[in-house]
């Protein structure tokens, strides 16, 4: 991978077009630090953290690099209001936000500076979040792990037909966690990637090393779509898993599928590290991860991996 800057590097100041997802119970300040020193974008995942939590991350993190980081802000959760003025009171450059309509803080975030990034995942939402103005759209294939699109449409198909449609700098999500992978996003049209799983299993990351001993042990067909009734979510087939599929089996009811889940099931199992009966929240990629690295090694790995990936030549 060359230094040459293109529309993410330049929209960021950053060396590399490489995101870290802001991942909830994994994107703290050392893990966003790392990434940010490595010449990415590091992004603390705002929430898993209690509005005090997200002003301490963003303090420390401020003294661990000099580089550009952000938020990733998933508009769902509750508190929005308290946490954008977090975000402006501690002079945040860059916000990520996600599962919401990107109109209800673009232009408010935007006059104080901030760039703004939106989640999508299927290419009628990216013309909506060029429509409210945002600065970059990630695209975001059903590969990925955690909160995830209905339509299933993978990041092959999703990236494409996202790029014909608009002229926003694109980063493509989902289902990357090689140089090889991230080559093949960018020539089907993506300036950038955003990068989840992969960075999941790092050294740096704030979940549980039950978890992410886990992650290096899944593969193929581990992990599945569901909750489709509530938000759907991609996880790891585990007790808590088919807990849920017994749910649907009884009549897919909605009230028992959120009781269910009301348990603090994520914190339970990707920070506490409960791997029989905690949510744990990771891509289909996982199973191409076997080890656990600091970031720095990913960083390598990763830039050696798409400078050695040739084009083929028909």
């Amino acid at each position: 991978m060359q230094e040459n800057s293109n529309r993410i590097t330049e929209l960021f100041n950053i060396k590399y077009p490489i995101i870290q997802g802001g991942m909830i119970w994994h994107s703290g300040w050392r893990l966003a630090s790392a990434v940010s020193n490595c010449g990415g974008l590091g992004l603390i995942g705002s929430a898993s953290m209690y509005p005090d939590i997200l002003r301490e991350n963003i303090q420390k993190c401020k003294k661990a690099t000099s580089k550009p980081f952000g938020v990733n802000v998933a508009l769902l959760y509750p508190n929005l209001e308290e946490i954008i003025n977090i975000i402006l009171e501690e002079e945040v450059k860059i916000v990520f936000t996600s599962a919401g309509n990107p109109k209800t803080f673009t232009e408010t975030l935007q006059k104080e500076g901030i760039k703004v990034a939106h989640v999508v995942s299927s290419t009628k939402f990216a013309v909506k979040c060029e429509d409210a103005g945002v600065d970059a759209i990630v695209a975001e294939g059903f590969e990925a792990g955690g909160h995830n699109g209905r339509d299933e449409t993978t990041t092959l198909c999703l990236i494409p037909n996202v790029k014909r449609n608009i002229s926003k700098p694109l980063i493509a999500a989902g289902g990357i966690g090689l140089g090889s992978q991230m080559k093949a996003a960018m020539i089907l049209g993506a300036d950038g990637v955003q990068i989840g799983s992969r960075f999941a299993a790092t050294q740096e990351a704030s979940s549980h090393n039950n978890w992410k001993d886990k992650i290096t042990e899944l593969k193929e067909g581990d992990t599945q779509l569901t909750l489709k009734e509530l938000a759907p979510v991609r996880m790891v087939k585990n007790n808590f898993y088919h807990e849920l599929e017994k749910i649907y089996d009884e009549g897919r009811n909605a009230e028992a599928l959120v009781a269910s889940l009301g348990r603090a099931r994520a914190k339970r199992g990707m920070f506490e590290g409960d791997m029989i009966e905690g949510e744990l929240e990771i891509g289909q990629v996982s199973a191409l991860i076997d080890e656990i690295l600091p970031v720095e090694k990913v960083f390598e790995n990763l830039i050696k991996e798409f400078n050695d990936t040739k084009n083929p030549v028909l």
